[in-house]
C-alpha cells in the first residue's frame, strides 16, 4: 500500500527551462457508486458516466448535466464519486522524471494509473506528487474515487470533543481535512465540495529537479536583501557545477553566487544572498506603487546553463504598533508598512466558485481590481475556506492587497493527539507556508477562526482553544519558515473574553446582527475588527434578472429569495431582517409595507441603506481619536 505522502515531491515556485508539464482538462467523466460498491477500476465501467471538469466538482459536474441549483443537489458525502480520464504520455527517458500531479482533491481518495493503486489521501489540502514514470505506456487511463465521506463521518473516533459548534456539522468533521463551506448550515449549506478541485497535471523533468525552494526578502536600511535557498537534484547524472540568484525589477539587475553543498545521496543544497541598493519599497496599493522584483536562479551543468524562474517577491519593512515585540492580543493590529500607519480596510473572502471551484478565467483578477479600485487594501481568507491558488497570490502581490491568511481551522476541537491527524496538519502547514512565504503583501498568518471564541462562548476558558495545535505547533512552524508575518492564534483572540472589542482583535458586530444603534460603533472602542458589520446586500439588476426572482418571490417570506439569506443557525433572523432594520432606522419607512407596496422603492433604498451604514462606521473607526487601526467586512462576495 503507497505511503501517506508528507510533502510536495517538487517546489511550486520553481520552473525550470527544462521542465514540461502538461494539463490533464479535457476528457473527464464522473460517476456515482454506493460506498465501496465498487473496489477498483476494473468495477466502475458499468456506472452512470457523466461528463466533468478539472480543475472542477461533482457539484459543478451535476449542475452542468442539468441537476439544477447547488442545493437541489444530493447529498455528495453519502455516494464515492468516481473521475476518469486517458491522456497520451510517453514513459520516462534516461535524464527524465516524470510526476502526476495531484494539486488538489476533495478529499479521502486513492488514484490509479493504469490500473494500478499509486497513491491515496485523506486531506483536500495536501497535493501529492507520485512519479509514474515506469507506469507510462504512451495510452493511459487515470481513474480516482473519492471516498464517501459520510460512513467515515459516523464512526466513533478518539479523543472526544471538549465542546461542540453549530456552525458545521457533523461532529467528527473536526477528524477530516476538508473545506467547511458547504457544511455550514446556516451560511453555507451546500453543496459540499468533492472531486479533483485543483489542477492535475503531467510534470516531465529533464536535467534537474528544484526542490523545497525559499526566497526570504528583508530591508537592510535602504538595502533590499532577499535570501534564498533550497536543493537541487540532478537527473542525468551531471551535478551542478554552480549557481546563481539573478534579482530584476525597478532597482535594477543584481546577482550573486550561490553557495552549493552536495547531500550524500539527496542531491545539492543551495544558499545564498543577493543585495539591492536603494531598493524599490513595495506599497499596498493605499499609500504607494506595489515594486516587485523577479527572481531567477541560473544553474550550470557540465557547462549548460539553465534557468530557473522563482517567481516574484518584493521589499518592504512591515512592523505592528510601537511596541517591540507587538502586542495584538492586547493592542490590536496596528500594521505599519515601511513605517507608515496603515488603516487596513477590507472584506473577508470566499471562493468565488463556490459549486464548481474552477472561477472563470480572468475572474479573479478583475475581482481583485475591483477590490482595489473600491479602496480597500487588505482581503482576509478564512479558516472556513480554502488556501486560495498561485493567481491569486500573485495578484495580490502585483495589485498592492495586503493579505490576512487563515489556517484552514474554525470552530471545532480539532484532535492535535490523534496521529493520523497531525501528520496530515504538518503536510498541510508546510505546503501553505512554502506558498505564501517571500510574498511582500502577506501581513497576518492566523492559526484559525474562532475556536477561541467557540470555546469561551459555552463557558469554557478560551486557552482550551489555543492548545498546541494552534499556541505551539503552528507558531513554531511560521517562526521556523522566517515568514515576514505576525502571527495571531485565533481570530477573534485577546481580552479576558475573544469577543470583548476594547482588546486586541474582535468579531463586531454591535452594528449589524445586534442591531444596536450607529454610535455603539464608538462606544464599543473596536481595536481591529477580524469581522464585522454582516449585512445581507441587495444585488443589482443584473443579477436579480439572473437568478429569475420577481417582486412576488421578493414579496414572499418563504420565498426563494429569502431562502438565500444567510443567517445564524438557529436564529429566527436572518441577515436581510437586519438590514430592514436599518432601512426603517435611517430612511424612517416600514419595511414590510414598502416592500409591498413598491418593490422597486424598496430595492433601492435597500442598497443606499447598506452603503449608509457601512460609511458611517468606517468614519467613525477611521477618526483621528479612534484606537480602531481596521477592520474586515463579513463577506466580500456572499
Amino acid at each position: 500500500m503507497p505511503a501517506w505522502p508528507e510533502r510536495p515531491a517538487w517546489s511550486t515556485r520553481a520552473v525550470a527551462g527544462t521542465d514540461d508539464r502538461v494539463l490533464l482538462r479535457k476528457g473527464w467523466l464522473v460517476a456515482a457508486a454506493e460506498p465501496d460498491a465498487a473496489a477498483s477500476p476494473q468495477d466502475i465501467d458499468s456506472l452512470n458516466w457523466l461528463p466533468a471538469s478539472v480543475p472542477g466538482t461533482v457539484a459543478g459536474a451535476l449542475a452542468n448535466a442539468g441537476g439544477g441549483h447547488a442545493g437541489e443537489t444530493p447529498d455528495l458525502d453519502a455516494h464515492d464519486w468516481w473521475f476518469r480520464v486517458k491522456f497520451d504520455s510517453e514513459p520516462a527517458q534516461l535524464g527524465e522524471q516524470v510526476l502526476l500531479c495531484l494539486d488538489g482533491i476533495a478529499t479521502v481518495f486513492d488514484a490509479h494509473l493504469n490500473g494500478e493503486l499509486i497513491c491515496q489521501g485523506r486531506s483536500m489540502f495536501v497535493p501529492v506528487n507520485v512519479d509514474v514514470g515506469r507506469l507510462l505506456r504512451g495510452e493511459n487511463e487515470l481513474v480516482i474515487r473519492c471516498r464517501a465521506l459520510a460512513p467515515l463521518l459516523e464512526q466513533s473516533r478518539r479523543p472526544r470533543a471538549r465542546w461542540r459548534t453549530r456552525v458545521a456539522t457533523p461532529a467528527n468533521l473536526r477528524f477530516v481535512r476538508t473545506m467547511l463551506l458547504g457544511r455550514a448550515p446556516g451560511f453555507a449549506p451546500g453543496p459540499a465540495t468533492v472531486g479533483p478541485w485543483r489542477e492535475v497535471s503531467v510534470l516531465r523533468r529533464r536535467d534537474l529537479a528544484v526542490e523545497a525552494l525559499a526566497v526570504r526578502p528583508r530591508l537592510v536600511g535602504d538595502t533590499g536583501v532577499l535570501r534564498v535557498t533550497g536543493s537541487i537534484r540532478a537527473l542525468s547524472g551531471r551535478e551542478p557545477d554552480a549557481a546563481r540568484v539573478l534579482i530584476t525589477g525597478p532597482s535594477g539587475d543584481f546577482s550573486a553566487p550561490l553557495a552549493l553543498h552536495p547531500i550524500e545521496a539527496a542531491g545539492t543544497r543551495f544558499a545564498g544572498e543577493v543585495s539591492v541598493p536603494d531598493a524599490a519599497r513595495w506599497w499596498p496599493h493605499t499609500h504607494g506603487e506595489p515594486a516587485l522584483h523577479d527572481i531567477k536562479l541560473l544553474i550550470e551543468l557540465a557547462g549548460e546553463s539553465v534557468t530557473v524562474r522563482a517567481g516574484r517577491t518584493g521589499f518592504r519593512e512591515l512592523t505592528f504598533g510601537s511596541s517591540n515585540p507587538a502586542q495584538p492580543e492586547h493592542d490590536g493590529l496596528d500594521i505599519r508598512v515601511n513605517g507608515v500607519p496603515v488603516f487596513a480596510r477590507g472584506a473577508l473572502w470566499t471562493p468565488l466558485d463556490p459549486v464548481g471551484m474552477a472561477p472563470a478565467e480572468g475572474s479573479v483578477r478583475r475581482t481583485l481590481e475591483t477590490v482595489r479600485e473600491g479602496g480597500m487594501n487588505i482581503l482576509r481568507i478564512p479558516g472556513t475556506g480554502c488556501y486560495e491558488t498561485r493567481e491569486f497570490l500573485d495578484l495580490c502581490d502585483e495589485l498592492g492587497i495586503l493579505l490576512w491568511q487563515d489556517f484552514m481551522f474554525a470552530n471545532f476541537d480539532y484532535p492535535i493527539a490523534d496521529p493520523d491527524f497531525r501528520a496530515d496538519v504538518l503536510a498541510e502547514a508546510r505546503t501553505a507556508l512554502e506558498a505564501i512565504g517571500g510574498r511582500p503583501s502577506l501581513a497576518v498568518l492566523c492559526g484559525n477562526s474562532e475556536v477561541e471564541q467557540q470555546a469561551a462562548m459555552l463557558g469554557l476558558d478560551a486557552d482550551l482553544g489555543r492548545g498546541e495545535l494552534f499556541g505551539e505547533l503552528l507558531p513554531e512552524m511560521v517562526a521556523e519558515s522566517q515568514i515576514d508575518a505576525t502571527y495571531l492564534p485565533s481570530a477573534p483572540c485577546g481580552g479576558m473574553l475573544p469577543f470583548r472589542p476594547a482588546c486586541g482583535v474582535a468579531n463586531y458586530f454591535g452594528v449589524g446582527g445586534y442591531l444596536r444603534p450607529l454610535e455603539d460603533a464608538r462606544r464599543a472602542q473596536v481595536r481591529f475588527a477580524s469581522e464585522c458589520l454582516a449585512f445581507s446586500n441587495v444585488p443589482d439588476e443584473e443579477a436579480i434578472a439572473a437568478m429569475a426572482t420577481d417582486a412576488p418571490a421578493l414579496q414572499d417570506p418563504a420565498g426563494s429569495w429569502k431562502a438565500g439569506v444567510p443567517r445564524d443557525v438557529g436564529a429566527d433572523w436572518d441577515f436581510e431582517d437586519v438590514r430592514d432594520h436599518y432601512l426603517q432606522m435611517l430612511f424612517s419607512v416600514d419595511p414590510g409595507a414598502l416592500r409591498e407596496a413598491d418593490s422597486q422603492r424598496y430595492l433601492e433604498l435597500s442598497r443606499a441603506v447598506t452603503g449608509e451604514v457601512m460609511a458611517e462606521t468606517f468614519g467613525e473607526w477611521r477618526r483621528a481619536g479612534s484606537p480602531c487601526a481596521g477592520a474586515l467586512v463579513l463577506w466580500l462576495k456572499g
